[in-house]
């Protein structure tokens, strides 16, 4: 029996750890099956719960929902009062009860019953009516729950969590869920930001500092000021065929003006495409020691440009 504070914690979280270890080698017999028909079904995941259980199918929908399952929770006791409209026969239904003698679930249960839905019951015990009445089960390993007196609900919600998070895993990788989707779906934030692409983030059309390879460097050097970018690109036959930086009009300041921008520009620009992670982007900035970096299409041609601090403003990492 623990005697400290640090004992009975560590009791809780060695206890769920067993628990999860004996759920991952005991995974229920109808998983499987129960991910390939949420993939079969057109419709939306439903998802219910009651006290800790509910909160559990709320995290499990948002869950599902972010990673290209779209699902919602319903509380079965509003559904009971007309929520039961938001559930279509194309839908699939995940019902979570511990014991799976929770009243509350027998209207959803039913009404699914009714209209041929399908229902995947999350429960440890395996007679229970929720599991009988499920099209699939998914049952917990029958382990005491981690607080002290063995009452509070923890080790099995802990493994009801993390079943959902099977569940989601396992749907992602059949969908082949990829960054660039998850990143559609956190577009707030900064794990949206890290997600975002050079397209969304550059400057285009007339904010480019662009230059034919015949212009004087006067003139190249009041575009690369007027621009702001520290830089400007030098196009020929619609191609980006150089830039000249900063960097570049100190190094060639001596007899500076008596030059052509295709005299003074480095030829082997280092540019981005639209589809590129700002992220990366960055990386690259910061690789070569640059303050912007051009963005060119398939064919070489300057679509845009983004600089350092348009990067730094948003956050990116």
């Amino acid at each position: 029996m623990p005697t400290t504070v640090i004992d009975t914690a560590r009791d809780v979280l060695l206890s769920e750890a067993a628990a999860l270890t004996s759920l991952s080698e005991n995974l229920p017999s109808d998983f499987e099956a129960a991910v390939s028909m949420i993939l079969e079904r057109t419709g939306k995941v439903v998802v219910g719960g009651v006290g800790k259980s509910g909160h559990i199918a709320r995290k499990m929908a948002a869950t599902l929902s972010s990673t290209g399952s779209p699902a919602f929770f319903i509380h079965p006791t509003e559904a009971a009062h007309g929520d039961l409209g938001m559930i279509e026969e194309a839908d699939t239904v995940i019902l979570i009860s511990n014991s799976g003698e929770t009243n509350e679930l027998l209207v959803m249960l039913e009404y699914c019953q009714r209209f041929s839905i399908p229902v995947i019951g999350i429960s440890s015990v395996p007679g229970s009516t929720l599991m009988m009445a499920s099209t699939f089960r998914l049952l917990l390993p029958k382990v005491p729950e981690a607080c002290p007196i063995r009452l509070a609900p923890m080790t099995s919600t802990t493994m009801t969590l993390a079943l959902g998070d099977a569940l989601a895993a396992s749907l992602m990788q059949k969908r082949g869920f990829s960054p660039t989707d998850f990143g559609v779906f956190h577009p707030g934030g900064k794990l949206g930001v890290q997600l975002m692409r050079v397209g969304q983030v550059m400057h285009d059309g007339d904010r480019m500092p662009l230059l034919a390879p015949e212009t004087p460097m006067k003139e190249a050097v009041l575009t690369i000021s007027e621009k702001g970018f520290g830089t400007a690109g030098v196009v020929e036959g619609g191609k980006l065929v150089g830039i000249i930086t900063d960097g570049d009009v100190r190094r060639n300041i001596d007899g500076l003006f008596d030059h052509t921008a295709q005299a003074i520009m480095t030829k082997t620009p280092i540019t981005t495409s639209t589809e590129v992670p700002v992220s990366q982007a960055l990386s690259r900035i910061e690789e070569h020691s640059v303050s912007a970096l051009f963005v060119t299409n398939e064919a070489g041609e300057p679509i845009g440009i983004v600089h350092l601090h348009d990067l730094l403003r948003l956050g990116v990492q």
